[in-house]
């Protein structure tokens, strides 16, 4: 019985945690939409609809993500098939793993400025190439930068599942003489349609939902994510029609969830994965690697540039190296406090969070609390899962304007503990829920509590998935910005509204060296996280 004291005591934790700062704001934020001068009305929803441009807007925002999920997938898919159906080196594969997952350590909002300044009249790539490639602004900017954006996340997952694929099965269908599309097909492809179609609706909500790149790139090719961002802070704010587009924007996105729950019955288990040895074919190989190679090329070729303006005098006119740059923005003190404000900020979410998630994946996957109570920290990580970090923190805006708690740090980092609860959530219940059942039974048995029982032996067994967490906190607190635009003040501003504010006075070289600032502290961040992770890992094997 006092176990289960404790664990309700987590979870009335957690159900006012959420109550209060996802419930309420949402709340607040659908009222905004119907409540009108003269009661409930829908007349924001008919202005805002039958509005100029905004239709357009939807529509635009509709094809260019649906373009850039069906791209990304297919990119994502074939740089998972070289890693796991070809027999080219094992380093080769580890840097493909790396190049694809590089762009999520960098915010949306820095692709785009170094999309301008590579592909641009006066970029890097178009003057190797003497001539601009393309037009940056509108379709083909947002495309670049949206396939670079969610190509991690489309590439995880299909990588993740093709480790889970028997491959024996490629055998048994050369013996029934099956042709060589027959066997890709049957063997690779289908196994895979329900990641496939997941990495299509993942990225297609990401794509639909993203403010940074349209920002930067997004030209006069408007997108709902710019309008909804021009009704709130353009010229006249209109909190109500900015509402109104919130909801709108909250539509594919449930749609989106719900669609995933259903592919999952699509989704092929193995019971036991054989391990073979990939038949050796040199042209498939070479290909794959030429291949795998150019989408590599292309994607560090876009950042590169980071790397190169800060550097230089003054970009493209005089190319001479100078750290002035540098010197300049750690030298000044709103741009080195913008640093401080993001690390602190990051790092203070990834310590709640981790605690908030951790919590969570406890009360449903070690305790014998009721399964209502469960099913409702379940539903709270679909729902955090199906907002958009633009809707959530308009809805924050909504629901503190006028408190105590307007423009603090604290605000930026509830907000982003609830809008990234979902991933770490089912990390840390997936984890706890395959360690042994019996521990907590064992230990009541000799006298420990629930709560020691977490501490003394729980804990320390998780310790690896607990730093992963962490890890994936602190790297998104770093680089959102979607979830922290509306409610970053003055004093509470990070780097990634610091980018945005500096894009209006056109000072790209303070955006590229903050840039980097994220970069570095994401990669630092994730080079420390991992080998903590590996070294729990060994020594919990040692013993």
């Amino acid at each position: 019985m006092k176990k289960n004291k404790e664990v309700k005591v987590v979870f009335i934790l957690l159900a006012l945690l959420f109550l209060i700062f996802l419930a309420v704001p949402v709340v607040q934020l659908l009222l905004k939409s119907i409540v009108g001068g003269s009661g409930i009305s829908l007349e924001y929803y008919k202005s805002v609809f039958t509005g100029r441009g905004f239709g357009k807007a939807v529509g635009n925002s509709f094809l260019i993500a649906g373009v850039s999920a069906f791209v990304t997938t297919l990119l994502a898919f074939f740089m998972a098939y070289t890693i796991h159906y070809t027999n080219i080196a094992q380093f080769y594969k580890k840097i493909i793993r790396a190049i694809a997952v590089l762009p999520m350590l960098l915010p949306t909002i820095t692709y785009g400025f170094a999309i301008i300044y590579s592909f641009g009249k006066q970029g890097l790539l178009t003057k190797l190439f003497g001539t601009q490639l393309f037009e940056i602004y509108g379709f083909n900017g947002l495309l670049l930068g949206y396939v670079i954006y969610t190509l991690p996340i489309s590439f995880m997952l299909i990588d993740n599942t093709m480790r889970f694929i028997d491959k024996k099965y490629m055998i048994v269908s050369r013996i029934m003489g099956d042709n060589g599309f027959s066997t890709f097909w049957i063997t690779v492809v289908r196994p895979l349609l329900g990641t496939l179609a997941a990495s299509f609706i993942q990225s297609f909500f990401l794509c639909f939902t993203d403010f940074g790149i349209p920002a930067s790139v997004g030209g006069e090719f408007d997108v709902i994510a710019s309008v909804l961002y021009n009704q709130m802070l353009g010229s006249i704010p209109d909190f109500n029609k900015g509402a109104v587009v919130a909801v709108v924007m909250l539509v594919p996105s449930i749609v989106s969830i719900l669609v995933l729950h259903y592919l999952e019955k699509y989704n092929v288990r193995y019971n036991k994965i054989s391990a073979i040895e990939i038949k050796k074919n040199k042209k498939r190989d070479t290909s794959c690697a030429i291949i795998s190679g150019i989408f590599m090329l292309c994607i560090v070729s876009i950042f590169l540039v980071i790397f190169i303006v800060p550097f230089v005098e003054e970009w493209p006119y005089n190319i001479r190296f100078t750290l002035k740059n540098i010197q300049n923005v750690l030298s000044d003190p709103n741009l080195s406090n913008v640093y401080t404000n993001s690390l602190f900020v990051a790092v203070i979410t990834a310590v709640c969070g981790t605690l908030t998630a951790y919590g969570a994946a406890l009360v449903t996957a070690r305790s014998t609390i009721n399964s209502k109570l469960k099913s409702v920290i379940e539903s709270i990580a679909l729902i955090t899962n199906t907002i958009p970090g633009m809707v959530l923190g308009l809805a924050f805006l909504f629901a503190f304007s006028g408190s105590s708690l307007q423009n603090t740090f604290f605000i930026i980092i509830i907000c982003n503990i609830v809008h990234f609860f979902s991933t770490p959530y089912l990390m840390m219940k997936n984890s706890l829920t395959k360690m042994n059942a019996s521990w907590e039974t064992t230990a009541k048995l000799m006298g420990d509590n629930w709560i020691k029982t977490v501490i003394r032996i729980v804990t320390p067994n998780a310790v690896s998935t607990i730093l992963e967490v962490f890890s994936y906190y602190f790297i998104n607190a770093m680089v959102t910005i979607s979830a922290v635009i509306f409610i970053a003040g003055a004093r509470t501003m990070v780097i990634t509204t610091k980018i945005k504010e500096l894009q209006h006075y056109a000072k790209f070289n303070e955006i590229f060296v903050l840039s980097l600032l994220i970069l570095f502290t994401n990669i630092l961040g994730k080079i420390i996280f991992q080998w903590l992770a590996n070294r729990k890992q060994r020594n919990s094997k040692g013993e």
